[in-house]
């Protein structure tokens, strides 16, 4: 039965001349792929703009579990951003998040929360026109929520240590080295309880700004599969220098 679901693109290759896997998350089924055909006439109700990283569309499928690549029947635009593909920073940022949720979102089932979470933040940064610069730090650590292992930031007091493995804020440091020390488990636990709203109010420097987003990624290594180095990272931190 062919069914109607909101989506949002996380990664496009090119297959053949005319065709496209496309992986996406939808909020109906979760992660899927796609074999999809782009006419090569302008007249074709799926167009190749349509699959570009972040793109929030409205998909008409017919799920079949065995396959591994779904055939999509149709696709028009949810939520088309006005400022994301003609700002350079936020192109560079929605680039990394998408690259991040392609790996991160890997075996993710339905899950609406989560959903919801991702393209109201996507949404967000495209709406704003300034106080976005720390957009990606507070996004990946408020994911950690929707993911399973979101630090409880009660237990936290003034000069303890993080455990990265854990996922736990301590007096004293662990016997292992995947831990912050002080200074930065502060930083971590301010920035967490921060929003977009009002993470401007967190003034950093490049470096310290660079620095969090390294701590974020060994985070997420530590409590994901299987997850990779990103091809996109280099960018986003080149942007942001100075």
């Amino acid at each position: 039965m062919l069914t109607k679901t909101p989506a949002i693109v996380l990664h496009t290759i090119k297959y053949g001349e005319t065709r496209l896997i496309v992986d996406m998350f939808t909020r109906a089924y979760g992660r899927l792929s796609f074999i999809v055909s782009i006419p090569k006439s302008s007249k074709g109700k799926l167009k190749k703009q349509y699959f570009q990283p972040l793109t929030m569309l409205e998909i008409e499928v017919e799920v079949r579990p065995r396959l591994q690549l779904q055939k999509l029947n149709d696709a028009r635009l949810l939520h088309p951003f006005t400022t994301i593909p003609f700002d350079s920073r936020k192109l560079a940022i929605s680039l990394f998040i998408a690259e991040f949720l392609y790996y991160a979102l890997r075996s993710e089932q339905q899950n609406t929360l989560l959903f919801d979470y991702v393209c109201d933040s996507v949404q967000w940064l495209d709406g704003q026109s300034e106080h976005y610069a720390n957009f990606h730090l507070v996004f990946l650590m408020r994911l950690s929520r929707f993911l399973g292992f979101y630090p409880n930031l009660e237990d936290y007091s003034a000069g303890d240590y993080f455990d990265l493995r854990e996922s736990v804020f301590l007096s004293q440091a662990p016997l292992h080295r995947d831990f912050l020390q002080p200074q930065e488990a502060e930083k971590v636990q301010l920035m967490m309880r921060m929003d977009f709203a009002t993470m401007h109010l967190f003034q950093m420097s490049h470096d310290e700004r660079n620095r969090l987003l390294e701590v974020a990624l060994v985070y997420y290594r530590l409590h994901l599969p299987d997850f990779p180095e990103m091809k996109s990272i280099g960018v986003l931190q080149e942007l942001y220098a100075g």
